[in-house]
């Protein structure tokens, strides 16, 4: 049996893993941006969700299963002030989680969009590895 420290340090990496390649879908069919847009947008709000996760996780705090990510920035607020505000204006890629994926329900991206959740996700993804790289570097 491991450690409770390894196997938290172990929970940490696959959210991060599942973060990353999340991510580099995103970038990948942001090559063709008009053909893939609210899939772009889906995998960065995935992305977003499991990074802050990764966070929650490595502070054991519990959060409930959702794609909402104000709820995870706001899980965040008490033993992560600083991140959680500086990354405050990543829940507007909340609605791509879920409802973005039903004809219907998307809600609306114009074209050139895309590059705004990208950069909201690289920007959310910088932060989350900036506040655990000295954690990951320890194990």
């Amino acid at each position: 049996m491991k450690p409770p420290e390894v196997a938290l340090r172990g929970l940490v990496l696959q959210w991060i893993d599942r973060a990353a390649k999340d991510l580099d879908a995103a970038e990948h069919l942001g090559r063709q941006p008009d053909r893939f847009q609210y899939i772009i947008a889906f995998h960065c709000q995935q992305a977003v969700e499991k990074y802050l996760k990764a966070v929650l996780v490595w502070r054991q705090i519990e959060f409930p299963k959702t794609h909402d990510i104000r709820k995870l920035l706001n899980a965040l607020e008490t033993p992560e002030p600083q991140l959680a505000e500086a990354l405050g204006d990543a829940d507007v890629l909340t609605p791509f989680g879920v409802e973005g994926r039903y004809p219907g329900d998307a809600p609306e991206l114009l074209l050139g969009g895309e590059y705004g959740v990208l950069d909201i996700a690289r920007r959310v993804r910088n932060g989350v590895m900036s506040r655990l790289a000295q954690y990951l570097e320890s194990g």
